[in-house]
């Protein structure tokens, strides 16, 4: 046991070798992790700006104050599933367990990108800080196995995760980025079998990676499973590459899947694309033809600017780009191939059978939109919307999920990260259990 690596590979292992819902009335209230005292905010709505103008790409509408009202309250609720398995059996109550992927908004990308993050007072973007914050949250969920992506300040996290008993692995991105994902695991919890990372740069589909890891449960050992990490490509242009990167994870993972005896598989992540895109559809259909959707809005991601999604502003093109909506973008030769993988294919495949957990445990219209998934789980200056998922195979059933937000709450905030929250995604948190057999009813 152990991890497999290959020369060029930079991935790093800190382990030992070896549905009807409801929502329930647990809710679980985040508390702010740090010494110094809280600054105390007050919005303002877009008709108190100072600024006669704005930008169609920006959203700036909250001024936040040093003296006057407080934040709401960042309170989640969990919506559990209804009978799906009898809550007294002792081998589901045994064999469940709680993934959280989590987009920790990388210390370096922040400082780069600080006009995403203008409304968001200094303090709440200091990095000793939010990794405090994002890791005392981490452990109030108290999670089995966490993906993280974005991760450019591996040990801060993995140092303090170490101490509530979390090993892990790492995985750095190609080219000249440090950040990358990394996925962190009880180890009395789970046993791992095999890990391998994923260098899209290979396959020609830019310098990000993935990471699939095989666990068996320590308490069960014929309970296996197969998890993936992906930070898929941000350009919301380049559908291509994305639907590549996808393609890729998934056919490896069912490759790695019938190594170990077809285990289910879950895979988890921020996919930069949207419940209502193309890229969505893919995901969850298994297949989608690529020549009937546009390359550069098959993401979904030019439709979740703020000022737009709150009624700010009305969406404003100019009149080349309105001409390249009207007449969709076409596909060369080239860009069919990082697509589907193959040349002069108009359909793009994957071989899994994989759902969404948020999609499959419906909450609150007050949280959750198109297809059922979250209104957002990221929100910064100049995005608002959802790109980040669970999904899983057959053998493994959503037990309950924990809800995202409403948006009148994120609004707010003017842009995450806030005093509560120490990045610009929203964790997701779901627990799973194996689907029953005959042996364990």
């Amino acid at each position: 046991m152990g991890c497999s690596r290959d020369a060029a590979s930079s991935w790093l292992c800190t382990c030992p070798p070896t549905t009807t819902t409801t929502a329930t009335s647990t809710s679980f209230k985040l508390k702010p992790f740090f010494l110094k005292p809280v600054i105390s905010c007050s919005i303002k709505g877009p008709s108190d700006s100072t600024s006669s103008s704005s930008a169609a790409s920006s959203y700036s509408p909250h001024r936040i104050r040093k003296f006057g009202r407080r934040l709401p309250d960042i309170v989640r609720h969990w919506v559990q599933a209804d009978s799906l398995i009898p809550s007294d059996d002792k081998a589901y109550a045994t064999e469940r367990f709680m993934v959280v992927p989590y987009n920790v908004l990388g210390d370096r990308n922040a400082s780069k990108h600080k006009d995403l993050y203008r409304n968001v007072p200094s303090l709440y973007m200091n990095w000793d800080r939010r990794k405090r914050i994002i890791c005392e949250e981490l452990i109030g969920w108290n999670p089995d196995i966490i993906c993280l992506q974005e991760v450019d300040r591996y040990f801060d996290l993995l140092n303090i995760m170490q101490k509530a008993g979390y090993i892990g692995s790492f995985k750095r991105r190609t080219g000249d980025s440090i950040d990358g994902c990394a996925m962190l695991w009880k180890a009395d919890k789970f046993r791992l079998l095999e890990c391998e990372s994923i260098e899209f740069k290979r396959y020609n589909l830019r310098d990000n990676v993935a990471q699939h890891s095989v666990f068996e449960m320590c308490s069960a050992e014929s309970r296996r499973l197969l998890f993936g990490n992906i930070h898929v490509l941000y350009n919301p242009s380049r559908g291509d590459v994305k639907l590549g990167q996808i393609r890729t994870l998934s056919s490896k993972a069912h490759i790695l899947s019938k190594k170990w005896g077809n285990v289910p598989v879950i895979l988890a992540g921020d996919y930069n694309s949207s419940p209502q895109s193309a890229i969505y559809e893919f995901l969850s259909s298994s297949q989608l033809n690529i020549m009937l959707h546009d390359r550069k809005e098959s993401s979904g991601q030019r439709s979740c600017n703020p000022a737009q999604v709150f009624g700010i502003e009305r969406e404003t093109r100019n009149p080349l780009h309105l001409m390249d909506r009207i007449f969709k973008s076409g596909w060369t030769d080239e860009e069919v191939k990082v697509a589907t993988g193959r040349a002069k294919s108009e359909v793009v495949m994957h071989p899994l059978t994989l759902n969404s957990s948020y999609a499959t445990l419906k909450g609150s219209t007050r949280t959750r939109g198109f297809k059922s998934e979250p209104l957002a789980t990221s929100f910064h200056a100049k995005f608002f919307g959802t790109v980040d998922y669970l999904w899983y195979s057959d053998g493994l059933l959503p037990t309950r999920v924990l809800d995202t937000l409403p948006i009148d709450v994120l609004q707010k905030t003017g842009g995450l990260p806030c005093q509560k929250l120490g990045s610009d995604h929203l964790a997701l948190v779901s627990e799973f259990a194996f689907v029953p057999t005959e042996k364990t009813l």
